[in-house]
């Protein structure tokens, strides 16, 4: 008998016989990812007059498991920049190390250059299209968030078909559904810009970020938003916590389980 550890957890040959790798074989077609596994879901932001506001919770589902809880989904690029991403978490971080590569190749090879938020809109969508034409897509829906070259507040949007949006609110997952609503009576157009503080952006992603937790299954109370202005670069806050919670709204639901309508 073959006590050697390379032989361990293995079935014995003089009883079962020769072990049978041909099922490991590669010659097989090639396969790729059909469909998400651990996903993250919604990603939402709004422009203001100085800047922009983005926000994202930090749960990734595990198909309808709540099953990682610290999952941070805002991507903290240069002075001027945060990346927001919603979908298949193992492809944001297949994304977050190509950020880390560009901005490495940055920091060490621009001279009197750094990529603004623009540029690097430009740079994803090219990577998610490239992807898409592969037939591999990376299953993302990406919102970047930040200043364009002229330090004007700038917001844009690409999924996984490298389709891409500019809009002063934008929400991906869930939030393009219950958020955008409430965002854009807040913000119509780019005209309103004008009228928009800082303060009321950040009361109407938290208001959000609320009522994501009320209505969407994957949604969780914990969140992470970002602050981006010119004077004062990005303001990252990490693991906060919605406050003001109120179900009162659930005893007037009626029609589920064993409740009588």
């Amino acid at each position: 008998m073959n006590h050697m550890p390379p032989a361990w957890g293995r079935p014995r040959d003089d009883v079962y016989g020769a072990y049978d790798p041909s099922y490991l074989s590669s010659n097989g077609p090639k396969t790729l990812t059909q469909s998400p596994v651990v996903t993250g879901t919604s990603v939402v932001a709004v422009k203001f007059q100085d800047g922009v506001v983005i926000a994202a919770d930090n749960l990734a589902s595990y198909g309808s498991l709540a099953r990682f809880t610290d999952v941070k989904r805002l991507r903290h690029f240069n002075a001027t920049t945060v990346i927001g991403v919603g979908g298949d978490v193992s492809d944001m971080q297949y994304i977050d190390r190509l950020l880390n590569s560009l901005d490495i190749t940055e920091n060490y090879g621009s001279i009197g250059h750094n990529l603004n938020a623009k540029n690097l809109h430009t740079y994803l969508s090219k990577i998610m299209y490239k992807r898409r034409s592969d037939v591999n897509p990376l299953w993302n829906h990406i919102l970047v968030a930040g200043l364009d070259g002229d330090g004007h507040p700038f917001l844009s949007s690409v999924d996984l078909l490298g389709t891409t949006f500019s809009s002063p609110t934008l929400a991906t997952g869930f939030g393009a559904l219950l958020a955008q609503p409430l965002l854009r009576k807040l913000v119509e157009d780019e005209a309103a810009l004008d009228s928009i503080t800082e303060e009321r952006a950040i009361a109407a992603v938290k208001e959000c970020m609320k009522v994501l937790f009320y209505r969407d299954a994957r949604s969780l109370d914990k969140y992470s938003i970002a602050v981006i202005t010119k004077d004062g670069g990005v303001d990252l806050k990490q693991d906060e916590q919605l406050d003001g919670q109120s179900w009162a709204f659930a005893e007037t639901i009626k029609g589920y389980g064993t409740q009588i309508v």
